[in-house]
């Protein structure tokens, strides 16, 4: 699935607001711009212009063409004439489309995710994912953090976990280590904002993760901060290929940034009424923000028998499967987060194999048979331990 960032052209506000949750609303993850990127930020993949002015419309897709060779032009009228159709594709558009958006849409997107990557197929594209909790104490971070450390350990490629809870992140507590800078400087620099810049705000682990620490400011990031958020986590998937997110236990706008970018979003819930309660909430405002729910995968934490609801049960009332289940195992993990030590990392072999076993298919590679003197197999089992 390719990841496309996408420039509206426009001065009418509605159009902008219609069009942009057309284009989040598919299968192919796309992030916005606000306005035109200056030269040596993020450029977009994709420009869609209101064509609802014929001629003004031509110009704008001439001068579009003329800056961005390779982008992928949409050009989206109110009519279609085969002299309109014809003037566009002369003009440098890739697309003709009508005005307001139908199924021919997402159609086009595919279409332009599969040119980019026809372009550019020598660079990895990063893979994001956002883990979102129904509620505070699920085990979000826990899950995301060593799920990150994994993601480093297996795979071998630079790989990033940012902190998006205001005020109150954990993952560099869980992790141990006290970085200098947060969020909040990437937010508060946003004018000098780089790759470079970047680095310099990121802290490392022992395992190789980088972390970008969460904000010390209980309002941020706000949801004035979202713009902001989008084009942190857009440079980041250029400097590393496996992007992290613990976007917390709340829809602000910085978490809902979070979540149209990610390719896979993990609603971690807990066997309890609050909590499918809220994870079923959560998946409906999900779907009205327009990110697909496709991409939505449902872990279930603290799952151990007897179940306060059996899983099929809460299932059944999100109208979903359950991705993965955890087993509750609170003093292993009570321990290795007072120590500030991954559980991938305490040396406990049974651990070890379930957070492998989970990030292996998180990763798509292929899951290593379990070590003979291993208690119960679990790599073979559905249910893990961690919290």
């Amino acid at each position: 699935m390719a990841l496309l960032t996408a420039l509206i052209l426009t001065d009418d506000d509605a159009f902008r607001a219609q069009t942009g949750d057309a284009l989040r609303s598919g299968t192919v993850p796309v992030t916005m711009l606000d306005e035109r990127p200056a030269a040596g930020v993020v450029q977009p993949d994709l420009i869609l212009v209101d064509g609802r002015e014929e001629s003004q419309a031509l110009a704008a897709i001439e001068r579009a063409r003329a800056g961005a060779p390779a982008v992928s032009i949409f050009m989206i009228a109110r009519t279609v004439t085969p002299d309109l159709i014809l003037q566009s594709m002369r003009a440098g558009a890739n697309e003709f489309l009508t005005w307001p958006p139908d199924a021919t849409f997402q159609e086009a997107i595919a279409r332009a995710a599969a040119r980019r990557t026809s372009l550019s197929p020598a660079r990895p594209r990063a893979t994001t994912a956002a883990f979102l909790g129904a509620k505070g104490g699920a085990g979000t971070t826990t899950v995301a953090v060593n799920s990150a450390v994994e993601i480093a350990r297996l795979s071998r490629r630079p790989t990033v976990i940012v902190d998006l809870k205001a005020g109150m992140g954990e993952v560099t507590l869980f992790l141990g280590v006290r970085g200098r800078y947060t969020v909040f400087d990437a937010i508060e620099n946003l004018h000098r904002l780089d790759v470079e810049f970047l680095r310099e705000l990121v802290v490392k682990h022992k395992s190789g993760l980088e972390i970008l620490a969460g904000s010390d400011h209980f309002e941020r990031p706000a949801s004035s901060d979202s713009p902001a958020v989008e084009q942190i986590l857009r440079l980041l998937t250029q400097q590393y290929e496996h992007v992290v997110i613990d976007a917390g236990n709340q829809l602000t706008g910085s978490s809902t940034a979070a979540l149209y970018l990610a390719d896979t979003i993990y609603l971690v819930t807990n066997p309890d009424v609050p909590s499918v309660r809220n994870a079923q909430r959560l998946l409906d405002r999900i779907g009205q923000l327009g990110a697909c729910a496709d991409r939505v995968r449902v872990l279930l934490n603290r799952a151990s028998e007897p179940y306060p609801i059996p899983p099929d049960q809460i299932e059944s009332a999100l109208g979903r499967p359950i991705h993965h289940m955890f087993r509750s195992d609170y003093r292993t993990v009570s321990t290795a987060l007072n120590s500030g030590v991954p559980l991938s990392m305490t040396g406990n072999t049974e651990l070890s194999a379930q957070f492998d076993s989970f990030t292996r298919g998180m990763l798509e590679l292929p899951v290593e048979a379990p070590e003979s003197g291993r208690r119960g197999a679990l790599g073979l089992q559905r249910l893990a331990s961690i919290w």
